[in-house]
């Protein structure tokens, strides 16, 4: 049974920052531990969920819906959008795995959210409030590309746009040179960083391989942690069927960083990104420019991150 519902005024706080999280979870496991820390974060006005990619995004949007709801947040609007590639119409990472670890948790299904509805919302929301919103994207950026399409004005309206995405430095050993998120939809992508938007902030693949844990040390902490981690740590269950051991924080690290930007070290210059889906689509090319138009995370505090993401989650 869900608990009880906790209130959601706006606050009057000068350090609460609203957040908008344009998310696929079902896939990879690291987009569900990013919400997880969203909602703990006192410090975060959440304002809004999109889901992008899959045969059906509506899948993603019943686990957000889980997940907030364990957190006792059905208040929160959650906004199923865009499945294919902005460029070639065809579906982007077709599975949501994760799907199946609901049936014993609370939650809207799939089929009662209307399909693609997410860029009207992100457009309106942002409309709506002019210079308020950080943008947090940390899937393909297909629902941010028909954004840009059918407004380019809209990322003017923006507080902040940060990005789990790319690969900048090339420094980890087993780093290739494309990154998931910007692979899968790189002609978006492209467009994302060309919009014209105040502060522009990415944390590449190279930064975020640098925070993660073994796996059974991960799933202790969220059991240890309850409420919406215990969604988190059941789609554990399903995702490591499908992945590596070692749990990687990529998406989380992002959202820490809106809180903590001192948890990275940051470099202004300019990123452009390789269209299509050749061997060279999703490519990002960083060079460092103190007039660029972004910022790139360069090093990591990887004890920093445990400490607050941890301390926020574990918080009673």
């Amino acid at each position: 049974m869900a608990g009880p519902e906790r209130p959601n005024p706006r606050s009057t706080m000068s350090d609460r920052i609203p957040v908008l999280l344009d998310t696929d979870p079902g896939t990879d496991i690291d987009d569900a531990i990013c919400l997880a820390y969203l909602l703990a974060q006192p410090r975060c006005e959440l304002v809004g969920v999109t889901t992008v990619s899959g045969r059906d995004p509506r899948q993603r949007a019943s686990i957000v819906d889980a997940i907030c709801r364990k957190a006792g947040r059905s208040d929160i609007p959650i906004h199923a959008g865009v499945s294919v590639r902005y460029d070639e119409g065809t579906v982007v990472q077709p599975d949501v795995q994760q799907y199946g670890a609901l049936t014993k948790y609370p939650h809207r299904k799939a089929e009662e959210f209307p399909s693609n509805t997410a860029v009207e919302y992100l457009r309106r929301t942002i409309d709506e409030r002019p210079g308020e919103l950080t943008l947090l994207a940390v899937g393909p950026m297909s629902n941010l590309g028909a954004l840009l399409a059918i407004d380019p004005e809209v990322p003017k309206k923006l507080k902040a746009l940060v990005l789990m995405c790319g690969v900048f430095t090339n420094r980890l050993p087993g780093v290739g040179p494309r990154e998931w998120n910007a692979l899968q939809d790189s002609s978006a992508c492209r467009a994302v960083y060309r919009a014209p938007v105040a502060m522009h902030r990415s944390i590449g693949l190279d930064v975020t391989m640098q925070v993660r844990l073994k796996y059974a040390d991960a799933v202790e902490r969220f059991r240890a942690a309850g409420g919406p981690l215990d969604v988190v740590a059941d789609c554990c269950e399903i995702w490591r069927q499908h992945a590596a051991r070692d749990v990687i924080f990529h998406d989380p690290l992002a959202a820490v960083s809106i809180f903590d930007p001192q948890v990275c070290s940051w470099q202004r210059g300019r990123v452009e990104v390789e269209p299509g889906q050749g061997r060279a689509g999703g490519m990002t090319h960083w060079k460092a420019a103190t007039d660029g138009p972004h910022e790139v995370a360069m090093e990591v505090d990887a004890d920093r991150f445990f400490r607050e993401y941890f301390g926020t989650v574990m918080r009673k």
